[in-house]
């Protein structure tokens, strides 16, 4: 059995099932699933490295599917809404507002001992009231640990009574340590990071409501998407709905039509 070397420094077995099963969120068929693993395992050797096998089945997908290529790579994407943690914050503000909350970001609140900033706020009128903890990584080995909810909590207490706030809830981009899951889960609090909680995780939310970062795009340029991040246009669908923000590129026509027949197979 071949072992894989994670971001983390971790080695763990090289698990066939686990990548079918990334495939498969995306839409790739069984036999195309087929072609891929045939390819990747005459490339497999000992201490591979995770990023290595990310190459390697991009580059197979993508002979098969430009969308389908881009699509396994939305880790990635979200990963590059950076430098700033801003716009992963916005993401997780129309995250919630998919599932019909109403939404602020980056509030400033005066609790009981010191000043706070709240990277979200959602509140369903007559059900809960949330605070948000948005924590993002720009790295793919930096997991959420302890201190986080740690911290979380303690804000939470400090302001709870004044605003009404009836949970705290923490989303992060990568994985989250098992002490600061379990603290998090003790002190009910409401956890999302990329690979929890099972079919509600980030990467679930993302896929299935299709909010994806325009980070994803390949027709944009890395200047052209941060100046779209900065602009507060995170997700792909926010240029459909506004095709003006474009204007800010400064692009031909030509290129604006390219930028949006992409997004649309995004959309569907």
């Amino acid at each position: 059995m071949v072992n894989v070397l994670k971001a983390s420094g971790v080695m763990e077995p090289f698990s066939e099932d686990k990548l079918r099963a990334s495939m498969l969120r995306i839409g790739v068929s069984p036999n195309e699933q087929n072609k891929v693993i045939s390819n990747l395992k005459s490339k497999l050797h000992e201490s591979i490295k995770t990023s290595e096998i990310f190459e390697h089945v991009t580059r197979s997908l993508q002979e098969q599917s430009h969308l389908t290529k881009l699509r396994y790579s939305l880790k990635q994407a979200i990963m590059a809404l950076g430098p700033t943690g801003y716009p992963f914050e916005d993401l997780v503000s129309e995250i919630l507002k998919s599932k019909g909350y109403l939404t602020q970001v980056r509030s400033i609140l005066t609790g009981k001992c010191v000043n706070h900033e709240i990277d979200v706020i959602a509140e369903k009128a007559g059900t809960e009231k949330l605070m948000i903890e948005a924590k993002y990584h720009n790295a793919p080995g930096i997991h959420t640990d302890v201190h986080v909810p740690l911290y979380t909590k303690a804000r939470f207490d400090d302001l709870k009574e004044k605003y009404q706030f009836d949970r705290a809830w923490l989303f992060t981009n990568t994985r989250i340590t098992p002490d600061a899951l379990a603290y998090a889960l003790c002190a009910n609090m409401g956890v999302v990071s990329w690979s929890y909680p099972q079919n509600e995780s980030l990467r679930d939310l993302t896929e299935k409501e299709r909010l994806y970062p325009v980070t994803i795009l390949s027709s944009l340029s890395e200047s052209q998407k941060q100046i779209l991040l900065e602009n507060h246009t995170v997700l792909v669908k926010q240029i459909l709905n506004n095709k003006d923000c474009l204007d800010l590129l400064g692009v031909q026509t030509d290129k604006i039509e390219q930028i949006i027949e992409e997004a649309k197979t995004f959309i569907g």
